[in-house]
């Protein structure tokens, strides 16, 4: 079985630099144009269960994908960002380069914010759930902090080294059975245009 994680398309605060967490932004213009050139291959992968983080920018991700009545998961929300939602990523970097890189390895927590071990907890417990709600192909419109946790979880990548995803990309995992320990990836940051691979989170 496989699970296609797809990124949203990129919000008006991705195209600021704006960490948004549990925050919402609407999709820009281009970040419309990605999901929409990405619709005609969401669809040839003929996905068996669709599932759908509740945040706003996924919904209408969701929506631009032809699955505008898939079920919603709020355990799929991007990682909350306490007193960081909203900040520019690269005021962040000068402000608290320290902090900033901590924090993208997972060791580091804003306040108020979610600790990286508990995000992938939650991460992971939602998308076996999904998976195991059918045999074939699983389809997951989330954001890029969940496929970040899910290749730490399934791929035992560190949060540090893995590239941040392109908005309106999909990244494959391929599981022998819903409760595998592991899972092979079977491709990364794909799309129908180039990949962004300087993409903000």
């Amino acid at each position: 079985m496989r699970l296609v994680m797809v990124r949203h398309g990129e919000t008006t605060w991705n195209a600021e630099h704006r960490l948004q967490g549990h925050d919402n932004a609407p999709l820009s213009p281009r970040g419309i144009k990605q999901v929409q050139s990405f619709a005609s291959f969401a669809k040839a992968m003929a996905p068996d269960h669709v599932v759908v983080s509740d945040l706003g920018r996924t919904r209408q991700t969701a929506g631009l994908l032809g699955y505008g009545d898939a079920p919603l998961d709020p355990r799929l929300r991007e990682i909350d960002m306490g007193n960081w939602t909203g900040r520019i990523k690269q005021e962040l970097e000068a402000e608290r380069p320290h902090e900033y890189l901590a924090w993208r390895a997972g060791t580091f927590t804003p306040d108020r914010g979610e600790p990286w071990a508990d995000f992938c907890a939650r991460i992971v417990e939602g998308l076996r759930d999904c998976l195991r709600k059918c045999n074939g192909d699983t389809l997951a419109i989330v954001h890029g902090g969940v496929i970040r946790a899910a290749c730490h979880a399934f791929l035992g990548l560190p949060p540090s080294r893995v590239v941040p995803v392109t908005p309106g990309t999909a990244t494959i995992l391929s599981f022998d059975t819903a409760d595998a320990p592991t899972a092979r990836l079977e491709a990364y940051n794909i799309a129908a245009v180039a990949p962004d691979f300087d993409a903000p989170d």
